[in-house]
């Protein structure tokens, strides 16, 4: 036995990579200079509870849960904007597919604008589009929903800083301690690398992780363009997740 761990084969975890996330306080992105911690990080054991549950109801999918086009529709029509399918493959350090885990998926209209009570942004809502759902993981790690491409909008952080389009996704595991959050960006957008949150990521390989492929061997026709999001849970190729900066 040479004692290499070959890719795909049981072993030890990697070892974190702390450059290939951003630093915790990036004063291009303002509110993480007050979000950052100011001490040396403390390391807790989660409790029983923390770790069996609450549960978040991977047995209580709804058919429209996945399809964002129609699973808020108030009168019978369909959201507005540029129909797509996103679909992907969540896997672990060693490339084996997660199954039945659940993805929720959440983002703002056509126009950019989320349908949230707190929003500011001045571009019109559509009545039939909520903006989030969810689906579970098949038996080789993929999932697949339909919705209409984001807008970009406005965000005030430097006077005139715009987020590039953009869908937010949480992988959860068994617990809620062990929900991940990331974004996803679409390839082709110049307006990725201008954005203060992206550029808080000094690696462009972590950034390309980020960007969702267009994929035109699995469209509709006269329908829907499609786009391929690959999650990585932690690794060295690790997703980077904005709720676990240091990574996994």
């Amino acid at each position: 036995m040479s004692g290499i761990i070959l890719p795909g084969a049981d072993g030890a975890l990697y070892q974190r990579n702390r450059d290939w996330h951003p630093p915790a306080d990036t004063p291009g992105y303002k509110s993480t200079t007050f979000r950052a911690p100011k001490h040396a990080l403390l390391s807790l054991g989660g409790t029983a509870s923390e770790l069996t549950g609450p549960t978040f109801g991977h047995s209580s999918i709804n058919p429209l849960d996945n399809d964002l086009i129609r699973n808020y529709s108030q009168d019978g029509s369909e959201a507005i904007g540029q129909r797509m399918i996103v679909y992907g493959q969540v896997l672990d350090e060693n490339a084996r597919p997660v199954p039945d885990t659940l993805v929720e998926f959440w983002q703002a209209n056509a126009g950019g604008r989320y349908r949230h009570k707190k929003e500011a942004y001045l571009a019109a809502l559509d009545p039939n589009f909520g903006g989030c759902g969810r689906t579970i993981t098949d038996e080789n790690g993929f999932y697949s929903f339909r919705t209409i491409k984001p807008g970009a909008y406005p965000w005030p952080n430097g006077g005139n800083d715009w987020r590039p389009a953009h869908i937010h996704f949480s992988v959860f595991g068994h617990a809620f301690a062990q929900r991940l959050i990331t974004q996803m960006y679409f390839e082709g957008d110049p307006m990725i690398w201008q954005c203060p949150i992206v550029g808080s990521i000094a690696d462009k390989s972590a950034i390309d992780q980020l960007i969702a492929r267009l994929d035109r061997h699995n469209t509709t026709p006269m329908d829907a363009l499609a786009y391929r999001f690959d999650i990585v849970l932690r690794g060295r190729r690790s997703t980077m997740f904005e709720n676990k900066l240091e990574g996994n």
